[in-house]
């Protein structure tokens, strides 16, 4: 038997390890999508299977799994190239072999005790530009991934400790920001050494062997957990489907089709039925949609500790071709909003297998907008990238998280005084979305809106969805509102004609763009919910008074004014007997 203490100090140890990797890149990275935005990670692999053996906490949680299959599919690269040595630092940003898009770039370093190979590290750290049509990466029209950027294959960048500077030449050549890309790429790979020192303190403590067995440990009471929870599930299939707006080219919906059956202990995901491929750049590898699947488990079950162990319950059936299997040459630019809605079709089967645990859908959409253009000093680019934070969906236990990240990466929005410091932008506004939740007995959370006035002439990209087809709620709950996007140019106010989606919008100095993000899904009746918290919502500006009364049946008064702003009651008696007379009427007309 493991000694249990000394199985809890590694295992915690080895999370720290993952823990300060990810904190000294985010503050020695260049580029605010790092440094701001966190859009980074770090993981310990092993060397033979490629299993996560542990993860940083602050990083993207979409990378973390990923970057497992991205190791694992390394592995036969690099041994065809003669192996692992010390010293090596392998790259690569193919989409289709490490998952997401170009603009994720995943290095790999091996560690090695006394000549042995003991374990594999990894990071992923977002590059703000990769070249393409449109700065910053995200090219809504795009229809093959050559528009997107450069990609970068397997390839040994440092051997022996030395940098390969022709590697970096070439990719520097051929991006917009090279400065910002190379003091990301030395963070990027200096940090190897703080993982490596720290696992070598652990090694010198407990030595090889009791870390091994520690990991093979940790790696079965993983597996053991996640089997014990799927065995709860009642056995059966769950089916469910949802649609992405259009692709950016094509005006029309893509179907995401699962079918989760439980088996036992096992838990497998069918994808088939799902439309593709994309013409245009909604498509994602089938690392990342595994990668995603296991993210919504992480949030359905989040006490289990996230090693290899935890996904072996889980078996995959994607079908090729389909958008979640994206193959050479299609476009992946579009990675961010796909994967959101890989976790919403997950929630929505466990809301039927076990809907005391699933909540409703989040808001679905990353909805990045990017400002880019050319500074008047110097002649440089620069690249600003937004992703949207929304609202979350409700569940059994509460309200949904108002004005969170997206659950598949915890992207953070980037701070309104760094941007307005850095980039010809100043802020209209930045605050809650008022009523974009969807109503339920627990409230789906409030997305975000936010007002950005450009200050000089420059280029506005966008790509979002969820305008057409919104967050749905569970268990009678409503759906959120729907995306929202707004651009002021040259003194018209309009819509892009793909609601959600705009390339290279030519913005001059006093123009602006809204962008709202939806809401999360309500979680049962709507007619449930408490009058007091109704009472709270609608004064902390949450819910609005019509929706009060249309959605919740709540008596609702206005009883004063304050700086301007109605503060408002909700009569209990009165409003019980109007939901006893909207029950009363739904039972009669059947």
């Amino acid at each position: 038997m493991m000694d249990p203490v000394t199985l809890a100090v590694v295992r915690g140890a080895l999370e720290q390890i993952g823990d300060e990797m990810d904190q000294h890149l985010i503050r020695a990275a260049l580029s605010p999508i790092i440094s701001e935005t966190n859009d980074c990670a770090h993981g310990i692999y092993d060397p033979l299977t490629g299993e996560t053996i542990a993860q940083g906490g602050l990083g993207l949680p979409m990378f973390l799994a990923n970057m497992q299959f991205t190791v694992q599919r390394m592995i036969p690269f690099v041994e065809k190239a003669g192996g692992f040595r010390p010293g090596d630092v392998w790259i690569t940003n193919d989409p289709y072999l490490s998952g997401t898009h170009l603009n994720d770039v995943i290095l790999i370093s091996p560690h090695f005790v006394d000549g042995e190979l003991f374990a594999l590290f990894a990071n992923t750290g977002h590059w703000m530009d990769m070249g393409g049509g449109t700065p910053g990466g995200w090219v809504p029209t795009a229809q093959e991934i050559h528009q997107e950027g450069i990609i970068i294959p397997p390839l040994k960048l440092v051997e022996g400790g030395k940098r390969n500077e022709g590697i970096i030449g070439m990719i520097t050549a051929n991006v917009r920001l090279p400065q910002q890309l190379l003091g990301d790429l030395s963070a990027m790979i200096n940090v190897f050494a703080i993982g490596q020192r720290g696992l070598d303190d652990l090694i010198g403590r407990y030595g090889v062997p009791v870390l091994k067995d520690c990991i093979a440990e940790m790696m079965s009471r993983s597996e053991t957990q996640m089997r014990s929870y799927i065995s709860d599930m009642p056995d059966g299939t769950y089916r469910v489907e949802d649609f992405f707006d259009n692709d950016g080219v094509v005006d029309a919906p893509l179907k995401v089709r699962l079918a989760l059956t439980v088996t036992g202990s096992d838990l497998s995901f069918d994808f088939a039925g799902t439309d593709g491929p994309a013409v245009g750049p909604m498509n994602i590898s089938d690392a990342t949609t595994r990668s995603m699947c296991f993210v919504a488990l992480k949030h359905i079950f989040p006490d289990v500790p996230v090693n290899g162990g935890a996904f072996r319950p889980t078996r995959f059936a994607i079908p090729e071709g389909c958008i979640l299997s994206a193959s050479y040459p299609s476009a992946v630019g579009g990675t961010t909003e796909i994967t959101q809605r890989i976790v919403d079709v997950v929630f929505g089967a466990f809301a039927q297998a076990m809907p005391a645990l699933a909540p409703a859908a989040p808001f679905g959409t990353t909805g990045v907008a990017t400002v880019s253009g050319r500074r008047p000093d110097e002649g440089g680019y620069f690249v600003a990238v937004y992703p949207y934070p929304g609202g979350y969906g409700g569940s059994a236990e509460s309200d949904g998280l108002i004005n969170g990240t997206p659950p598949s990466s915890m992207a953070k929005f980037m701070s309104v005084e760094m941007s307005e410091h850095r980039y010809p932008v100043r802020f209209d506004h930045y605050a809650i979305r008022e009523g974009s939740g969807g109503a339920g007995l627990h409230r789906g959370g409030c997305g975000s809106a936010y007002g950005i006035e450009t200050l000089s002439d420059v280029l506005v990209s966008i790509l979002g969805d969820r305008v057409d087809h919104q967050p749905f709620g569970v268990g009678g709950g409503r759906p959120a509102a729907g995306n929202s996007v707004t651009l002021h140019t040259g003194g018209k106010t309009w819509t892009p004609p793909f609601r959600s989606k705009a390339e290279r919008v030519r913005f001059a100095a006093g123009d602006r763009f809204d962008l709202g993000s939806p809401g999360g899904g309500g979680y049962g009746d709507p007619l449930e919910r408490d009058p007091g918290a109704i009472e709270d919502d609608l004064n902390d500006g949450l819910v609005g008074a019509e929706a009060a009364r249309d959605l919740y049946g709540a008596v609702v008064t206005e009883d004063r004014r304050i700086f301007d702003r109605p503060v408002y009651s909700v009569d209990r008696q009165k409003t019980q007997a109007e939901r006893d007379r909207r029950k009363s009427d739904l039972r009669r007309t059947g």
